[in-house]
């Protein structure tokens, strides 16, 4: 049975990059869709809504544009180390991301997570038709996935951790045990239990007494 579950956030903590934006990019609609990203990481819209906003201006992309932002995307320094840390201390180590699974599957398989939840992208004749499949991987969804991972691991809620940066992370941290904001906005850092102020994964081990 694991001893204890941490669930990151993808964008901008797991991962160095918005891939939205690095989809975006190929779209040419990158400056727009980085000015609502701003604007749902500070809180001031909904999180859905923009998402939906954003994914809109991706309409007729091939859908290979998603291997595309693979190459693209750069993993945060300290990642591996975390997961080893985590794993070596018999925990577990999910991610949960209003990102898309597209992108977002290679790199969870690669650092060998043992969770993995986005949101997927529609398709249809082999071009992203600017809409999500399914429910939007939105603040409630991954609070609630936490909830769910830690049911399926066996292990209570007093023993997870969550690590995120923006507006869209507050419900999960709040629901952890211990809130870590990771190099976060003002409004996260203000309501976390803890901040990483560094862009290293790996400083999240001090937090969890696995690093001195």
């Amino acid at each position: 049975m694991p001893r204890f579950l941490v669930v990151l956030d993808a964008d901008s903590t797991l991962l160095e990059d918005e891939v939205i934006e690095l989809l975006a990019d190929h779209a040419g609609t990158r400056p727009q869709v980085q000015a609502v990203t701003e604007r749902a990481m500070r809180g001031e819209i909904d999180f859905a809504a923009s998402l939906r906003e954003r994914v809109a201006t991706l309409a007729g992309l091939p859908a290979d544009v998603c291997t595309r932002a693979q190459q693209a995307v750069r993993v945060t320094r300290g990642a591996d180390e975390l997961v080893r840390g985590v794993h070596a201390a018999g925990g577990t180590v999910g991610v949960v991301s209003g990102g898309f699974h597209e992108v977002l599957d290679p790199f969870a398989a690669r650092l060998g997570l043992d969770h993995c939840r986005a949101n997927r992208l529609e398709v249809v004749d082999g071009a992203l038709t600017g809409r999500v499949s399914g429910d939007v991987v939105d603040a409630a969804a991954k609070a609630e996935t936490l909830r769910a991972w830690a049911a399926e691991d066996d292990v209570p809620l007093s023993r997870t951790v969550a690590v995120g940066d923006g507006a869209n992370d507050l419900v999960m941290l709040g629901v952890a045990a211990l809130g870590v904001a990771f190099d976060a906005k003002p409004l996260v850092r203000a309501r976390a239990d803890v901040a990483v102020v560094d862009r290293d994964l790996s400083a999240v081990l001090a937090t969890l007494g696995l690093r001195g």
